[in-house]
């Protein structure tokens, strides 16, 4: 995906890195549950903020990045707790986990500011 929206960009590319994790976790461990959480909060980022490009106010911009920022914690969640129970190694989950921070402090500052604007 080729776009002009950094933040865009990152959380497409971390979508991308989730689908990667979570076939290789069903194929190799055989884990079907804490994945498909951890793969449903990590694609849903992006979603959300593709979502958010396209709102039609800003109170509808403020709640598609909400969600994704809501998203980006979950996805922490879940990668921890795999990673916590030996699906996952710790190497692959802090990546990952430290990509997901960084999107969460993006949206948080854009957040602040959108509320500000107000």
């Amino acid at each position: 995906m080729k776009n002009k929206n950094p933040l865009l960009e990152k959380s497409y590319d971390f979508a991308l890195q989730t689908v990667s994790l979570y076939k290789r976790i069903v194929s190799s461990k055989k884990e079907f549950v804490l994945s498909k959480q951890m793969l449903r909060s990590g694609t849903s980022i992006g979603a959300n903020i593709s979502e958010a490009n396209g709102a039609i106010s800003t109170a509808d911009f403020s709640a598609k990045i909400s969600i994704a920022y809501k998203e980006s914690l979950e996805v922490k969640y879940w990668l921890s707790l795999l990673k916590d129970s030996d699906y996952v190694t710790k190497d692959n989950a802090n990546k990952l986990i430290s990509q997901a921070d960084e999107l969460s402090k993006i949206m948080f500052s854009i957040l602040k500011t959108t509320k500000r604007a107000k």
